[in-house]
């Protein structure tokens, strides 16, 4: 990898189910973050969809897509996302990884948390990405595992974590996408924005006992564990991020974080 890409910051993206990709807010509000980035040499992305211990790392060459998802539209298990693998920065992963921990290889394809976003900021797919699991949704161990993954930024590597700020999806009462927000999504994205704001990220690692709407908001935490790999990979995780995206789909805080 060469030594003088543009340096990246790190994201923290809600990524919603793949008809979030047919809303014309969210589609121009993540164009417009994407055009406001340097390029990208490749991605590394971990999604809320991808829990696996030890660290796993997907496919290094072009294969088909995961569509993780059930219940919608035939046309959305027609999508794809022919981006190039990235073998050397599989290599780069793994070697920046603490002995004797194990990294495993697969050939899993990207999955929605992956290719919706992706797909919206880079539609030609021609920037080498490499999706890896979440390892853990401890708050404290993936800021530790961004820490590591840090110096891919200065190779022009972009680090995405993919989930949603809020996911409560078994206490959601009205499905349309232009559903009002209830009230524990609302109040659990006003407190993490404030939180983030001020760079608290140990009240932030504990949101659980913390954030107003909760259990509400992440009945599950995988949704809101990949901010904290995105924090980890920050110069200073207790620098406020930007927060360029806001607002709500289906009710979900949609929120996502530029890391510098």
């Amino acid at each position: 990898m060469t030594t003088t890409a543009a340096r990246m910051p790190a994201l923290f993206l809600s990524h919603g189910a793949p008809p979030l990709a047919d809303d014309p807010v969210w589609v121009t509000q993540l164009q417009r973050l994407a055009a406001g980035l340097p390029r990208p040499t490749a991605i590394l992305v971990a999604s809320a969809h991808w829990e696996s211990a030890p660290l796993m790392l997907g496919a290094t060459t072009t294969v088909p897509l995961v569509y993780d998802f059930g219940g919608f539209a035939p046309h959305y298990y027609e999508v794809q996302y022919r981006a190039p693998g990235a073998p050397a920065l599989a290599d780069r992963v793994a070697a920046m990884m603490p002995d004797p921990e194990p990294v495993a290889r697969t050939e899993r394809g990207l999955d929605h948390g992956a290719y919706v976003p992706l797909k919206v900021m880079y539609p030609e797919a021609d920037i080498p990405v490499l999706q890896m699991s979440l390892p853990t949704l401890e708050p404290d161990r993936l800021l530790e595992l961004g820490r590591r993954l840090a110096p891919l930024r200065d190779e022009g590597v972009l680090i995405v974590g993919s989930g949603f700020t809020t996911h409560g999806l078994p206490f959601l009462r009205d499905y349309r996408t232009d559903a009002p927000a209830p009230g524990w999504s609302r109040e659990f994205d006003a407190w993490a924005a404030e939180t983030l704001a001020r760079g608290a990220v140990d009240e932030l690692a504990g949101f659980r006992d913390r954030a107003p709407g909760m259990p509400y908001a992440h009945p599950t935490t995988e949704h809101f564990a990949p901010m904290f790999l995105a924090l980890g990979a920050s110069d200073d995780p207790e620098q406020a991020p930007e927060q360029p995206i806001d607002g709500f789909w289906m009710g979900l805080a949609k929120r996502s974080l530029v890391a510098a």
